[in-house]
């Protein structure tokens, strides 16, 4: 028996069988919050990798060979937008990203094009600090934005990737329904957060707070993008001993001196809320982030 005559069509049918790997949609998100949505949504069809993670400030990275590696092979682009990416995207864009995923394709998805945007400036002046002639970029910290925004993705991956059209349909589905009960119960408990006043680092909470009603008393930056100044964080003894404050709020990768300070000498709790999720999340992360902030604040309420 010649042996050759069995193995070489089986040889053949393995090279020419697809591999999942390749059939996977590739999205690159430019913050872990927009790629741990698309797993989500997306499950084990995408393969989403964040160019940013937990402890970094998404202004300020660098635009890395290993940036533009990612980028280079992408089907989908999924950022922020209003500007909080504009020191390195554009660069990355300039270094090999396919059409698809330029500005005006369907694989270009910007979260602020399709959310209410906050803090649009009526005038544009440097004298005011890094403001966002856009608006607030942060969209992602009011979750009514998830729900908004993986309604968006979904359309995009099954106009992408229309033979596992009902798989990211199905999978939203699950995820709106799992999400709108969350929300639900989010939203009692933010009643009884309501008025609850905070002093922020930077303007990171601006959709947080608004969501939940929150009164920010103030600003550790003088001026958005400016570090806590000496004379300005004096200034804001005042405004901590005049008012009820009940937290001082910061991300991950804000510097703590300025809180820590402000918290030594009023005794406002110090506290770090989750801003995103860790980069390669999972499904189940973001609600996490929520409940996690949630806590926080209530246990931050409940001490003075």
């Amino acid at each position: 028996m010649n042996w050759k005559h069995f193995l070489l069509p089986a040889l053949l049918s393995v090279i020419t069988l697809p591999s999942a790997a390749y059939a996977e949609l590739r999205i690159f998100a430019c913050e872990p919050e927009w790629a741990a949505l698309a797993r989500e949504v997306g499950g084990d069809k995408v393969n989403a990798f964040s160019a940013t993670h937990v402890g970094q400030d998404p202004h300020y990275i660098r635009a890395r060979p290993s940036l533009v590696s990612q980028i280079r092979r992408a089907d989908l682009l999924f950022c922020s937008g209003a500007g909080l990416e504009a020191g390195w995207l554009p660069i990355l864009m300039q270094r090999g990203a396919k059409s698809g995923i330029q500005p005006g394709k369907l694989g270009h998805l910007i979260a602020v094009n399709h959310v209410a945007v906050l803090e649009i400036p009526a005038v544009l002046d440097r004298r005011l600090g890094d403001i966002h002639a856009e608006g607030n970029p942060h969209v992602h910290m009011d979750p009514r934005n998830i729900l908004i925004l993986a309604r968006e993705l979904t359309n995009r991956l099954t106009m992408l990737d229309e033979e596992n059209a009902a798989h990211y349909r199905k999978r939203l589905e699950n995820f709106e329904t799992s999400w709108s009960r969350a929300l639900k119960g989010w939203e009692v408990r933010a009643k009884k957060l309501s008025g609850m006043a905070v002093i922020v680092h930077h303007k990171s909470w601006v959709y947080l707070v608004s969501w939940l009603g929150l009164q920010q008393m103030a600003t550790l930056e003088p001026k958005p993008g400016m570090p806590p100044t000496p004379s300005h964080l004096t200034a804001l003894l005042k405004v901590s001993r005049g008012q009820s404050v009940k937290a001082i709020m910061r991300t991950p990768y804000d510097p703590a001196n300025g809180s820590e300070w402000l918290a030594t000498k009023t005794d406002i709790p110090a506290i770090v809320l989750p801003y995103t999720v860790a980069r390669d999340a999972g499904p189940g992360a973001l609600a996490q982030m929520f409940e996690r902030t949630l806590s926080l604040l209530e246990t931050a309420r409940a001490k003075r």
